[in-house]
């Protein structure tokens, strides 16, 4: 066996990335993706890249995937067959939800509550009650939860969360309530909140099961679905080899795993992008970077500092909250889909509408009716007339024919280049701005930053958008449009097991501490061990989420390992008061007492990462890439500019803006004033002139 498959199903290609075991060669194909049903591209893709290599299935190590299943789920919000259980007392726990107007109280006075993921009739209570420390204050009445099974059967129900008060400091209830219902009825999917998010806040609790609730049937048929296409292979030579999926967290479970807790893959496929992003940057010298992943439908953007994206236990899903660890990622609607538009008031809009997969742009085969931000760029000849080595082509008329109405609504003057130019100008405003968010609204300075580019449309734009902010450079790895699906073979398996035990900083006691952290690291390391991580390759890790008394949130920092005493304490004390000024550039030590809110353990289990083969210096110079010229607008006007072709670029060698460098899935612009590096591993480095 060879091959290491990662596959990233996107909303318009599905990309397959394939590594060799022992020379780490890589090899990559891109197939369109089937929304009607993921796991046929996906299976599409497996095939295509073991033809390719003119391998079997028997040379497949194992295959790792990074899914939007869970994700497109929850955003078309259909829960019309969810049901919620929750402690007498507190049928109202969604309907009160959080004081907050999402759009900002500009426009509060026009705001309206949407529907809650479970309405008010489908909320159902049952007799029992604990205190905060897990202690029964009135035991479970088991005929309320035989009431609540029968109540959610008359009314075809299929899934429901169970939320009961306190039950992350003791499950008990929860699991008999589980074991009731499915004997009254059977077919019934239920997930238990201290399973899923084993923490204080009821109402994000209670959301997070709910999402788990009800993106488990819709997993379980997927991946049911992924296992028999694959079995289909070559005739079933992939049946039985590791299948893994990736986390929101950043690391990978087994697919036996997803349908216990299929709410961890909810932002499966962006994450593996930054991953990815970290490998590829810290290769060409550079640990602090923001990441940025264009596809079809949306960006992506990402902090990363000493390789190391930024995580946040805060994360949302569209408008629900989800309480688990995730990569903190900021998207926009912004793909090389993204459809062009005017707006009531005349003026020129881009998204976050997009034409996705199918129709797509309007210069796809079969494309759609209007105007993309592709449309706008194969007109400016900034992306080659055909994508995909030559097997999609584009039509440039039909796309300057929508772009020519669009400009006739808006009146004026206004040439189909100088619409496509600003149509470009929009759109790239719009990723620069998402990376704000990511930096200068933190009090980070995106100047002392690189801007790593992926994504099919990504490096097209990428380097203008490196303009906007002053960033320090723009790094294209090879094979952009694949990174996300090269990431899936970068990162670890990883476990998160976490306690809520509340304990003022005058009153922690060393021994409970050390106590619960040895329990959760015993949860983590059997995790690892039942899939199959070898106990040299186990790294556990603590973390404490802690607060200044009186606030409503927390700051996570790691905690030392080893035995617990009162300067162990005082450690961890001390490093979230660090924490605290790092992201707030102020702290209270010595003024503010604290507060561990929760105590936690990560568990990784190390994988051998992919590597890049450094390749020596070629002699030819840059006349071996060059393809020819082509005219590209820039700055109002045509430039005859020289084409690359990047898989015969020569590393060592710079190239200077205008320029356009194309290969198999992407193309990368640099700009007039701009100057390209190609580093051994064949990444483009894109910095300001001569910098």
């Amino acid at each position: 066996m060879a091959y290491r498959i990662g596959i990233d199903t996107g909303g318009t290609f599905t990309d397959i990335v394939a590594v060799h075991a022992k020379s780490g060669a890589v090899s990559v194909t891109k197939v369109p993706s089937t929304p009607d049903d993921p796991s046929r591209g996906l299976a599409n893709g497996v095939a295509e890249i073991l033809r390719h290599l003119d391998a079997t299935p028997e040379d497949v190590i194992a295959l790792c995937h990074g899914t939007t299943v869970a994700t497109n789920a929850l955003l078309e919000e259909r829960f019309s067959a969810l049901g919620l259980v929750v402690t007498r007392g507190f049928r109202h726990v969604l309907e009160i939800a959080r004081q907050s107007v999402p759009e900002g109280y500009g426009n509060s006075y026009f705001w309206v509550k949407p529907d809650r993921i479970v309405p008010l009739d489908l909320v159902t209570e049952i007799d029992e009650r604990l205190n905060y420390k897990g202690e029964v204050l009135r035991e479970l009445d088991e005929d309320s939860a035989r009431a609540a099974a029968r109540f959610f059967q008359e009314r075809g129900i299929e899934a429901v969360g169970v939320c009961l008060i306190h039950a992350y400091a003791n499950g008990d209830h929860e699991r008999r309530v589980r074991d009731i219902m499915l004997q009254e009825a059977p077919g019934l999917v239920i997930s238990l909140s201290h399973e899923v998010l084993p923490e204080y806040r009821e109402y994000e609790r209670t959301m997070t099961t709910l999402v788990d609730a009800y993106v488990k049937p819709v997993m379980s048929r997927y991946m049911r679905q992924v296992r028999h296409r694959l079995s289909q292979i070559q005739d079933g030579g992939l049946e039985g080899r590791p299948f893994l999926v990736m986390k929101s967290n950043g690391g990978v479970i087994s697919a036996e795993q997803v349908a216990d807790r299929p709410i961890a893959t909810a932002l499966s496929g962006p994450a593996a992008g930054a991953l990815g992003a970290a490998v590829i940057a810290e290769l060409a010298g550079f640990r602090d970077l923001v990441s940025l992943d264009a596809g079809g439908t949306s960006t992506d953007v990402c902090l990363i500092e000493r390789s190391q994206p930024h995580l946040t236990t805060n994360g949302s899903v569209g408008r629900f909250p989800v309480k688990l660890p995730m990569i903190d990622i900021v998207t926009v609607g912004t793909g090389g889909g993204s459809i062009a538009w005017r707006d009531a008031s005349g003026a020129l809009r881009v998204g976050p509408k997009s034409a996705g997969a199918v129709p797509g742009p309007m210069c796809y085969p079969n494309g759609g009716d209007e105007p993309t931000i592709t449309d706008a760029n194969v007109v400016l000849g900034r992306i080659p007339p055909s994508l995909i080595g030559g097997g999609l082509a584009l039509d440039v008329d039909r796309a300057r024919e929508g772009l020519a109405r669009l400009a006739a609504s808006l009146g004026g003057d206004l040439t189909v280049e100088r619409l496509a130019a600003g149509i470009i100008e929009i759109a790239n405003w719009s990723q620069a701005n998402a990376i704000r968010q990511i930096t200068v609204k933190r009090g980070i300075d995106p100047r002392s930053f690189a801007l790593l580019s992926f994504g099919g449309s990504g490096p097209a734009q990428s380097a203008a958008v490196m303009d906007l902010l002053g960033m320090a450079a723009c790094i294209v790895p090879p094979n952009p449009g694949n990174l996300s699906a090269f990431g899936l073979l970068s990162v670890d398996w990883i476990t998160d097991h976490i306690r809520t035990r509340v304990m003022p900083e005058d009153s922690i006691d060393p021994v409970e501490v050390g106590a619960i952290f040895t329990e959760l690291e015993a949860e983590a390391d059997a995790v690892l061990a039942r899939d199959g991580v070898p106990a040299d390759r186990r790294h556990l890790v603590r973390h404490a989420d802690i607060r200044y008394e009186g606030q409503a949130s927390e700051l996570r920092v790691d905690a030392p390992p080893g035995p617990v005493d009162a300067e162990v304490v005082a450690e961890i004390v001390r490093r979230f008061h660090a924490a605290y000024e790092r992201a707030y550039g102020y702290h209270y030590a010595g003024e503010q007492p604290v507060e561990i809110v929760n105590l936690a353990v990560s568990g990784f289990g190390r994988i051998e990462r992919p590597a890049l083969a450094a390749e020596a210096p070629t002699d030819g110079g840059l006349d071996v890439a060059r393809l020819g010229t082509r005219a590209v607008w820039f700055d109002g006007g045509p430039v005859d500019t020289p084409i690359y072709d990047r898989a015969r670029l020569p590393g060592g060698l710079t190239v200077d803006g205008p320029a356009v460098i194309q290969e198999f899935g992407s193309t990368t612009v640099v700009f007039p004033g701009q100057r390209a590096e190609v580093d051994p591993h064949g990444i483009l480095i894109i910095r300001k002139g001569g910098a």
